[in-house]
């Protein structure tokens, strides 16, 4: 189908001009039905190589991105690397990712000089970014609406000054994205807390939290508990909220091979995915060369938005009354010897009507019970889940209730089982795990304080949601970003950039321009960064730092290519500049660290639990696997065993009239990059301005296929937020949902659209209207 594109208008187009690049053509849909991965994939990433004029170094970064010891990893998901040793353990995103981070195009003084801040305010995001590296520090002048060089002493001193003259170190926060290695991740927490705050909100915030809070309560750890090898063994896969195909690529090899051994995998999702049905692995070249699809799935089934807890609710509750007549349904000794509360979240269940549990869940009884015929035949399951279950009001109580379920059948604590949360972006489980927490506990301090010998924080700090009200109210007054586009990631985007441009200084550390330095402070620095893909020179040589999957292995990373400037400084390096200047009379060895980072892990070997002898472990192949002690059966929780959960099923059923719609990436975009406005795996060309909605919904509505239509939110405080003239595409998708992209559906995020439970923004479950466009 093609049509007239309508202008794309909404409440931001006094702050926010488009984000993808100008469109090729006139909008097009045409539905996907080929496999996921394979030659569309190959040609993807071709076309991108030789757009971006980068076939030589391209192709070299794909021989060396994910493997151990001399290669880096990659920048993007947080997929483990492959325990075979694999040599083209890569996937089309994670290409892109590093293509677009070592591209030739640059962007320095001369650029800032022949361009105002007003005038760059005016480009797409897409064009932002699109002109090149960063090459040096810049600084805002305000009186002539420029960034203008400034050299690195200069500039760690602005910080430091603007640091050291705060009445109260609570007024700065230290933002971080997923991106940063290990060690300056320690040692950005370690400035933080020396200076006297724990306002170290970061992109779990908004992603992940919910998971953390869940199983934390439940098991006593905040990560999953399985790994690459479980999920080669587990006979059952149950994949929910995730889109794998595009958020967590690698995954597609690990479902392929899961269905050629037998197992079962089940999808849950409102949408029927790409990576739900069948793909062709590119480095299986047989398998390439004859156009051999493999299947990714065994079921699936689209509960409504907000749906999975009942639907998990009804699973459990099967399983239940499986165990009056068959008494293998349930793992007794299991739950006997491990578990709390089991008596009361059975009353739980038997009270919970099948009529509700149908109503909630948007699925029948019959396609729920086919679900629990999979997981009541599987020895061994897995449950695995992204943001489609913790972006919304419910998300920890949902989040529990899979661990109730692997609970009821004893799925914990041995090969092939498991909870396994999809962390979307490198190394942010990393971060977590090396202090970057706005809640510390008191034993994290504990050994922080002896190991370092400052007295840290104790009161707990602000996270993203609490960090921009902070901002807006003048209490904040220095913002900190290590890495990301927080203007652009975070809700509320009119409201984000008040908060920004209210505070004192803003201080972005990035390897790109992107909104976030547009949207700025009274005063604002850019500080350019290494890449990922780059070598890292210090005194005592090229430098290694490592990263966490999202499977606790912990790993290093060595770049491979020449900076993209001699001005550029490491993550470490910028952190240790600016505590320095921040902190004069500090005892923390900042510059001695800098010259070689073994010296940063000796010290991260004391301060943090699981990483005692780090640096010769680190160096081990395919580096080591933190501790997981839920994994081995001990449950750091008040019982002492794993804990089930007994919340009641929450109302997710839109009012008449109404709509719930989830935010989402398309597949040419990374987090807030956008690398093109088509998305290939949902038959999309040259359209981002879009909504997908149920053809029912179209039709009572009287929307016609891609014609223009207005999308209006109300917030928990009755406020509302409109967007004008986006496209109706009729999509598979329950009745009573609908979908689109951020981050240009973001401004529909009301800052107090946030749950009460993580804190996180509900982004996959915003309240609608969709009409006509006037």
């Amino acid at each position: 189908m093609t049509t007239d594109r309508g202008k794309a208008r909404d409440q931001q187009d006094e702050v926010e001009p488009a984000v993808g690049p100008a469109p090729a053509g006139e909008p097009e849909f045409h539905p996907y039905h080929h496999p996921a991965a394979g030659w569309g994939a190959a040609k993807s990433v071709s076309g991108f190589l030789v757009r971006e004029g980068a076939v030589v170094d391209g192709s070299r970064a794909i021989m060396r991105m994910n493997h151990e010891r001399t290669g880096f990893d990659c920048p993007g998901c947080a997929w483990p690397d492959d325990t075979k040793g694999l040599h083209l353990d890569i996937c089309e995103n994670g290409i892109k990712h590093v293509t677009w981070e070592m591209t030739g195009k640059r962007v320095g003084r001369e650029f800032f000089a022949a361009h105002s801040v007003t005038e760059l305010s005016g480009w797409s995001d897409y064009d932002l970014e699109n002109q090149g590296r960063l090459t040096g520090p810049m600084v805002y002048d305000p009186a002539s609406d420029h960034y203008v060089p400034i050299s690195w002493k200069d500039a760690f001193e602005v910080v430091g000054a603007a640091l050291r003259g705060l009445d109260d170190p609570n007024q700065a926060s230290f933002y971080t994205s997923g991106r940063l290695g290990n060690e300056a991740t320690f040692l950005y927490q370690l400035m933080a807390r020396e200076l006297g705050t724990n306002n170290l909100p970061d992109c779990s915030n908004m992603c992940h939290e919910a998971s953390g809070r869940a199983l934390q309560a439940s098991l006593g750890t905040g990560k999953g508990t399985v790994d690459l090898k479980d999920w080669e063994s587990a006979d059952a896969l149950f994949i929910l909220g995730v889109n794998a195909a595009s958020n967590a690529p690698r995954m597609l090899t690990a479902l392929a091979e899961a269905h050629h051994r037998g197992a079962q995998i089940v999808h849950i999702n409102p949408i029927v995915e790409a990576a739900a049905t069948r793909t062709i692995v590119p480095h299986d070249f047989v398998d390439m060369a004859i156009l051999r699809t493999t299947r990714t799935s065994t079921l699936n089934l689209q509960p409504r938005i907000g749906g999975d807890m009942a639907l998990l609710r009804g699973m459990a509750k099967a399983v239940l009354e499986q165990s009056e007549t068959d008494p293998r349904a349930l793992d007794r000794e299991f739950i006997d010897r491990h578990t709390a509360y089991f008596d009361e979240y059975r009353a739980l269940c038997e009270a919970t009507p099948w009529e509700e549990i149908e109503t909630q869940s948007g699925l029948g009884r019959a396609d729920i019970l086919e679900a629990v015929r999979v997981y009541s035949e599987a020895d061994r399951t897995i449950v695995s889940w992204c943001l489609g279950l913790t972006q919304h009001e419910h998300g920890v109580d949902t989040v529990r209730e899979i661990v109730n379920l692997l609970l009821l059948r004893g799925n914990l604590g041995r090969e092939g089982a498991g909870p396994s949360p999809v962390r979307g972006h490198s190394n942010v489980q990393g971060n977590r795990t090396c202090g970057i927490d706005h809640r510390p506990s008191e034993e994290f301090l504990d050994r922080l304080a002896a190991a370092c010998s400052i007295e840290p924080p104790r009161a707990h700090g602000l996270d993203t949601v609490a960090t921009i009200r902070a901002m807006h109210r003048g209490d904040v007054k220095v913002f900190v970003g290590m890495g990301g586009n927080f203007a652009l990631a975070a809700p509320d985007t009119p409201y984000t950039y008040e908060a920004l441009r209210a505070c004192e200084l803003t201080v972005q550390v990035s390897t790109k321009l992107n909104r976030s330095h547009l949207v700025h402070g009274r005063r604002a620095l850019i500080l350019p960064c290494l890449g990922r893909t780059e070598k890292d020179h210090q005194r005592r040589g090229i430098q290694s730092t490592s990263v966490e999957d999202s499977m606790s292995m912990v790993h290093l990373s060595r770049g491979m290519k020449r900076p993209a400037s001699p001005h550029l400084l490491s993550e470490p390096a910028i952190v240790a500049g600016m505590a320095r200047a921040a902190l004069p009379d500090s005892r923390t060895p900042w510059a001695w660290y800098i010259e070689d980072y073994d010296r940063i892990r000796d010290t991260m070997a004391k301060a943090l639990d699981g990483f005692e002898d780090f640096n010769r472990r680190v160096r081990l192949p395919l580096g080591f696997r933190l501790r997981q002690p839920a994994r081995e059966l001990v449950f750091l929780t008040p019982s002492g065993r794993a804990e089930f959960s007994t919340a009641a099923l929450p109302d997710v059923v839109p009012a008449p009239g109404t709509l719930a719609l989830g935010t989402m990436r398309s597949h040419d975009q990374w987090n807030t990059t956008i690398y093109s406005d088509n998305d290939r795996y949902r038959g999309i060309k040259n359209l981002r301005t879009l909504v997908f909605m149920n053809r029912a919904d179209m039709r009572e509505r009287g929307i016609a296929d891609l014609a223009p239509v207005d999308v209006t939110s109300t917030a928990k405080d009755g406020s509302r937020r409109s967007v004008h003239g986006y496209l109706a595409i009729p999509y598979d998708i329950p009745r009573g949902c609908a979908a689109g992209y951020m981050p240009e559906l973001n401004v529909l995020c009301a800052l107090s659209d946030h749950s009460t439970q993580s804190d996180q923004p509900i982004m996959k479950h915003l309240r609608v209207t969709i009409d006509p466009a006037a």
